[in-house]
């Protein structure tokens, strides 16, 4: 069989297709697996803590608005590099919470996460 350029073409796409269904199988694979606990590291700065520390307390994070924060909305993507997982957490108060949904559908893989928490000392009283 000659070397061609349509049968170099078609082997590179028969080594793509069997290198996605590879990391496909492997995906399906890990899905039944747990996932890692996270354990947060002790804080020794002072300006690390403010910086780390959970938003309960503050006010929304949306700009201009005084509110205090009454959830907390996480989203977890693929960074745009490919590199790893982003997660994105906003304090919000409940009318920005209501009006926010996912961003970065884009860049959503198998452990894509969006969810709103709402603060455990919150109480949120539904409007009549």
């Amino acid at each position: 069989m000659a070397d061609t350029k349509r049968g170099r073409e078609k082997q590179a796409r028969n080594a793509e297709r069997r290198r996605w269904e590879r990391e496909m199988a492997d995906e399906v694979a890990r899905s039944d697996e747990s996932e890692p606990e996270f354990e947060p590291e002790p804080v020794d700065d002072e300006e690390t803590a403010e910086t780390e520390a959970e938003p309960s307390g503050e006010a929304c994070h949306r700009r201009g608005c005084t509110e205090p924060a009454a959830f907390v909305v996480v989203e977890r993507y693929q960074e745009e590099t490919g590199q790893g997982a982003v997660e994105a957490r906003a304090a919000l108060c409940v009318d920005h919470t209501a009006e926010e949904g996912p961003t970065n559908l884009d860049h959503a893989y198998p452990g894509y996460v969006f969810r709103v928490e709402p603060f455990p000392e919150t109480t949120v009283q539904k409007p009549e």
